[in-house]
């Protein structure tokens, strides 16, 4: 039988958004309201000036994507009324443990307590005032806590997760749309549509019709392009790096990972954790800089496509990097505070995993004219693929602008020589 629903939101990518009432009670909630107060992509705004899109409305687009495979005509028939419902709302949830900043507090949470804005997500679902509003309706906050992440791993529905978590789920397309229209950094037209409507369940997985192989190519390709041109951007993570420097250098007078009840989580926000920094004397200098765009420049860049020892333990080991970072700030004979060794593979970088793309991250199958159903390689069928799946991994080198040439020729030194494509950027 058709939803009741208590109205309908309008969001500038999907149209109108339509919520039911109990889905207008949870965003009602203190933690989905802070989520007004989380920007998308901080640091960002340095590079595109729209780029102020919050996780709020990310949380609405999520939900709605969910929603339009969940109507899917291969995927209604397999879900029950129940596990709809708790799917829009585990969609809907699913960014509530972000930090101020975003991914840019990510580097906080792991190196101090261990834990991921997902570890987070999944406690707040639980413990905070959304536990008691799912329970007044039914749901059951740790099942929704598990699915909200993608691991609620139901007997024969992994689908459920794969919505949520996977290499075509509902956060990548929403993020993905949301931050090229805000950005206005478009590369080409992506329609997700198109790859919802050929989804299909195959195993229990979620799978995508060789038909619409045009639209996931054209998915992946956005993936790699948004993240080299917004994600990874040189300016956007000089921003990026400064904030995370300046929280770091403030944690133990501000204790921003020293909260140990949702309330006192709930209670950062960019807002909060900025003026809290601009006060702290740790922090203040370079929150100063980032309100006069006094920014990090990057000395040094180079792009791999190939494996390596070195490039491996520089992507994978940060004891390594600190090491490189040592030997580049003395051979440049400066401060080693001075100088940051940047990789996508850092916690602190927004969808890190962007450009890591397995053969088997994709499932893809053919239907006979009979509706048979055959899982395919999608390697077999996609040469662009098969060329965007391998390395590509970033290295960059910043500091300050009045040593940015001889930190650059001390790191062309111990890591080789620049790309001269690289050399007048930024």
């Amino acid at each position: 039988m058709p939803k009741a629903y208590w109205g309908e939101i309008k969001d500038p990518v999907h149209g109108y958004v339509y919520i039911t009432p109990t889905e207008k009670d949870i965003i009602d909630t203190y933690p989905m309201q802070r989520l007004h107060r989380i920007r998308q992509l901080a640091g960002s705004e340095y590079v595109y000036p729209g780029a102020n899109h919050t996780r709020f409305e990310h949380s609405l687009g999520v939900k709605f994507l969910a929603d339009n495979i969940l109507k899917n005509l291969h995927i209604s028939q397999k879900v029950t009324e129940e596990e709809v419902d708790m799917t829009r709302v585990s969609a809907l949830l699913h960014d509530c443990g972000h930090g101020p900043f975003s991914h840019v507090f990510e580097h906080l949470l792991l190196k101090n307590l261990h834990k991921s804005h997902e570890d987070i997500t999944s406690w707040l679902i639980e413990k905070s005032e959304i536990a008691d509003k799912l329970s007044k309706t039914g749901y059951t906050p740790s099942e929704i806590g598990k699915l909200a992440i993608g691991k609620a791993n139901k007997p024969d529905k992994a689908f459920l997760d794969q919505i949520i978590s996977s290499g075509v789920d509902v956060d990548k397309m929403d993020y993905i749309l949301r931050d090229t229209y805000h950005t206005g950094a478009e590369y080409g037209f992506i329609d997700v549509y198109r790859l919802i409507h050929t989804l299909d369940i195959l195993e229990g997985n979620l799978a995508v019709e060789l038909g619409a192989l045009s639209a996931l190519e054209a998915f992946m390709i956005a993936r790699i392009e948004s993240f080299k041109s917004i994600y990874f951007h040189r300016m956007g993570r000089a921003a990026q790096i400064m904030l995370a420097t300046a929280m770091d250098k403030a944690n133990n007078e501000l204790g921003l990972t020293s909260f140990k009840t949702p309330e006192e989580f709930l209670q950062l926000d960019d807002y909060t954790v900025w003026s809290a920094l601009k006060k702290c004397k740790a922090s203040q200098n370079i929150i100063k800089n980032l309100e006069h765009r006094i920014m990090l420049k990057c000395a040094y860049e180079r792009t791999f496509y190939e494996k390596d020892d070195m490039v491996s333990n520089l992507f994978s080991r940060e004891s390594y990097r600190t090491q490189i970072r040592s030997e580049i700030a003395k051979e440049a004979n400066v401060d080693i505070e001075t100088v940051t060794i940047d990789v996508p593979t850092v916690p602190s970088v927004p969808y890190h995993r962007a450009v890591m793309m397995e053969p088997t991250e994709i499932p893809v199958f053919t239907r006979s004219t009979k509706g048979k159903r055959e899982l395919q390689k999608l390697g077999d069928s996609s040469k662009i693929f098969e060329t965007l799946k391998g390395f590509m991994n970033i290295i960059r080198v910043y500091t300050d602008e009045q040593n940015r040439e001889t930190v650059e020729n001390a790191t062309i030194k111990i890591l080789g020589n620049i790309p001269y494509v690289t050399k007048n950027a930024f």
